[in-house]
């Protein structure tokens, strides 16, 4: 065994759940800010989340995590949590046998239909610890990159005031917010063949339930006929107002991460193209606020139907 190796047993030895019994330990792919674990005993198996990264850098707030993770849990859609440990840095949660979609997936029949039950039964669940507004947090990140010097994407400030005026916009018909996810990319779906489970609270909070579906299409690059599909699944049909919304927050999400991205790109140590990921981003909410749609977006989701 590696000296890291050593480390990790070590770490995991603390765990109540954990200690003195034989285990296998796998880690698992895809993620940027925690060090996933699957733990292997002989009764149980687990996710550990080790937590990595700057917390007040990125906007994560592990307590929130934790609560918010027990009320997705108690949803019936998020898994079980079995220990918090702050001191260690980690979270341990039940491990979930399912499929983890793809965004290819989302063209499966069905999916669509099944990811915006899974997201209603979340958002029909307890009310989340904190709210998430991404007009909020982009201006915190934006400061972040600014103040410390960090690149920024070329021509992102020129679209300060059209981001001004999808925030207008979205306030005119405004509902009380639900718990949402926030981060639904399609590693966070699970599919266990019955249903659906959502995953990882990092930056999970209390939103507006169409930032939830625009910022599901952004993350699993769903085309024009499957966001319309999603917004019809989860509304019980696709009225032309909420499907503006939809699409507006999916703008905002676009605008608003791409800075996450190039915070990452300077600050994180793991061995990631995370500009490349911002730029992504920024690309294609570039593409919406110089398009032919914009206006008529913003029109939509103030007018009747």
């Amino acid at each position: 065994m590696t000296r890291q190796d050593d480390e990790l047993e070590a770490l995991l030895d603390q765990i109540p759940v954990l200690q003195g019994l034989p285990r296998t330990v796998v880690e698992l792919t895809g993620g940027l800010t925690n060090q996933n674990l699957r733990v292997t005993t002989p009764h149980h198996e687990y996710v550990v989340r080790v937590f990595k990264g700057d917390p007040e850098l990125l906007g994560i707030d592990r307590d929130a995590e934790h609560h918010n993770t027990r009320a997705a849990a108690e949803a019936g859609v998020g898994p079980g949590v079995v220990d918090y440990r702050p001191d260690l840095g980690l979270l341990v949660i039940d491990f979930i046998t399912g499929t983890t979609l793809e965004n290819e997936s989302f063209a499966e029949p069905g999916v669509i239909e099944r990811a915006a039950l899974a997201c209603r039964r979340l958002h029909k669940g307890p009310r989340f610890s904190g709210d998430f507004d991404m007009f909020r947090r982009q201006a915190a990140y934006l400061r972040t990159v600014e103040e410390s010097g960090y690149r920024l994407f070329e021509g992102y400030a020129g679209h300060a005031a059209a981001f001004e005026r999808v925030r207008q916009a979205l306030a005119v018909r405004a509902t009380p917010t639900v718990p949402c996810n926030n981060d639904l990319l399609a590693g966070n779906f699970v599919d266990d063949g019955e249903k659906i489970w959502l995953i990882d609270y990092e930056y999970s909070g209390n939103n507006d339930a169409c930032f939830e579906l625009g910022n599901t299409a952004t993350e699993c690059d769903l085309d024009a006929e499957q966001v319309e599909a999603l917004v019809a699944a989860y509304f019980d049909g696709a009225q032309r107002h909420l499907l503006a919304r939809v699409r507006l927050q999916s703008l905002i999400s676009q605008y608003g991460w791409s800075l996450w991205g190039a915070i990452q790109a300077a600050s994180s140590s793991i061995e990631f193209d995370f500009y490349s990921w911002g730029q992504e981003r920024f690309d294609k909410a570039d593409r919406t606020f110089r398009g032919p749609s914009f206006e008529r977006l913003l029109e939509e989701v103030t007018g009747a139907d």
